[in-house]
Parts: C-alpha cells; structure tokens; sequence
C-alpha cells in the first residue's frame, strides 16, 4: 500500500520475463514513476485488488494467463484503470485495442522504451474510463492455438 502518490503515477508492470521486468522498470523510474513489478498474473491480481494504480503494463505471453486474459480479470476488479499491453507478437496476432480491451497496445522491439513511455504519458494524461473489449475478443478472434504460443 502507498501513502503518497508518486510525483507523476504509479505503474504496476507484469511479464514473467524478469530482464524485460528491470528494463522497463528502470526507464519508467528514471522519469519519476513509483514502479512496482509482478512476474505472474495471479501475483498481479493480488496486487491491483489490494493496491491502486494508476496503469498497468502486462506482456500478452504468461504461463497460466494470457494478457488479454488478465486485462478481463482486472476491468472486473476496476473498470477504469488504464492498461498498455505489450507482446512481441502484435502485427501477427492483429493485437488491437479493439480486440483486447486495452487502452494501448505496444509492440516490444527496439523502439519499444520510446513508445511505452509514450503510452504511459498519454494514458495518464486522459481521464480514467474504458469501454469493453470489442465483440471480435468475445467470439475468440485471438487464438489460444499455435500462433498465440509464438507471443511473448
């Protein structure tokens, strides 16, 4: 639990790939958010029922849950808290917005810094409300197959 709010935001980021963990953390640090990390979903959760953030960045690929799975769980737990969803795989797997019912998608690649932080700000910048994921997320338009197991 927090007792004061971070200068600029408090971020939750989960991914169970912990160099990706320290990386985005340390970018995210530098420019004065207060970061906490988790490396499972179910970690998480606890987390976002018992903390509150100001956004959340999860990787699409995670044992047990993917991303899109635990964006569901969270609007269930807070409807508007804002979530970037990151995954190495966004083009091939036609990752949306739309389709997974996050705020942002952002693709891990070498610019990929540049454009969470660029999320980040945006989102935080904007007034907290989401609408449900789009019907294509509900009729199952992102496998869990073969091609969802390529993402990270």
């Amino acid at each position: 639990m927090r007792s004061t709010p971070a200068p600029h935001g408090s971020i939750l980021l989960i991914d169970d790939n912990k160099d990706g963990l320290v990386v985005r953390r340390s970018v995210l640090e530098e420019l004065g958010y207060l970061v906490e990390i988790s490396s499972s979903a179910e970690d998480a959760l606890k987390k976002v029922a018992s903390s509150g953030f100001d956004v959340i960045v999860t990787d699409y690929k995670m044992p047990g849950m993917t991303g899109v799975e635990l964006i569901q769980r969270i609007r269930k737990l807070d409807a508007k808290i804002r979530v970037i969803l990151l995954s190495g795989f966004v083009d091939p797997l036609g990752l949306t917005e739309e389709n997974t019912g996050a705020d942002s998608v952002v693709a891990k690649s070498s610019r990929e810094p540049a454009h969470l932080v660029r999320a980040v700000k945006r989102l935080l910048n904007r007034p907290a409300a989401r609408k449900p994921p789009g019907k294509q997320a509900d009729r199952g338009s992102l496998r869990t197959g073969a091609r969802a197991n390529l993402a990270h």
